[in-house]
């Protein structure tokens, strides 16, 4: 027996019938061939079809997700990551190649490196890593001691592998910093358990820094700092650096109101690359 129907009569202002039928033929609603009014608002009442302004993502708030989504990624949140993914592929007016890296991302999501780097740490066990680095170069780590770090706004995994041959032309005056590596999570492509020793910490360097000028008081002592005093008016902290590339980058941020007092080794790093940059501008120097 079929069911009984209602029916209802509308005033509705000239055109507008045309542009529900248009809305139901968009959304492929119809009876029979043609498009079906009384499905449209049948879907409306049911709550099966968004009604209003549409749900979209401009081009600054699909920015805010896509680092939501590194940040998440790299604290163990792969769940919490890849629910961001799906809503930027549903809202957020994106281009083929974009959709493309997302899917790619949500695929290397589902490998959960952070969990599985964390329960190796927890139980001290070493482990092969298979690392893709920004040149598109595979490099294969034997670690026996990892941790996160937090650098620039995001995690990386700080590790110390056996191998140092990839970096001993790059810092030969650094050997303290030769084991260590700075690794970004999204670029692990695979991790094996592996045997031998779990080590106690990563390789370090202890260096001087003084603070002047204005950075006396807005420095922030941070986890590392093994001593902060005042001498004069200098701010004199002493750190436990395991990464020069990150301690440089944050010494440059401050220009003269930072100084490497020591070691020498990495006050003459920074000072060749501070002749590099003259170089480049024309700018002469006194050797």
């Amino acid at each position: 027996m079929p069911r009984k129907k209602e029916t209802i009569t509308l005033s509705i202002p000239p055109g507008t019938k045309e542009q529900l039928e248009a809305i139901a033929r968009r959304l492929n609603i119809t009876w029979g061939k043609d498009p079906s009014i009384s499905g449209l608002i049948v879907a409306i009442a049911q709550q099966s079809l968004e009604v209003g302004k549409p749900f979209t993502l401009d081009s600054n708030q699909v920015n805010a997700l896509q680092q939501a989504i590194k940040a998440l990624s790299d604290a163990g949140h792969i769940g919490e990551a890849q629910t961001v993914i799906t809503i930027l592929l549903e809202r957020g007016n994106l281009d083929a190649p974009m959709r493309q890296s997302l899917l790619k991302q949500a695929s290397r999501l589902v490998q959960a490196w952070r969990s599985q780097i964390d329960e190796y740490r927890q139980n001290q066990q070493p482990f092969h890593l298979l690392y893709e680095n920004s040149q598109g170069q595979e490099l294969l780590y034997t670690v026996r001691y990892a941790e996160p770090r937090f650098f620039d706004r995001r995690f990386y995994l700080m590790i110390w592998c056996e191998e140092t041959e990839d970096v001993k032309n790059l810092i030969p005056d650094l050997p303290e910093l030769w084991h260590n590596r700075c690794l970004s999570f999204d670029r692990i492509r695979s991790i094996v358990p592996a045997s031998g020793e779990w080590r106690e910490e990563l390789g370090y360097l202890k260096v001087y820094l003084h603070f002047r000028g204005w950075m006396v008081k807005s420095y922030q002592r941070r986890e590392d700092d093994l001593e902060d005093e005042m001498i004069g008016d200098v701010r004199q902290v002493v750190r436990r650096v395991v990464n020069d590339f990150w301690l440089i980058r944050e010494v440059a941020r401050y220009w003269e109101d930072c100084v490497i007092v020591s070691p020498e080794s990495l006050r003459e790093r920074l000072k060749q690359k501070l002749f590099t940059l003259c170089n480049l501008y024309n700018v002469e120097t006194k050797t």
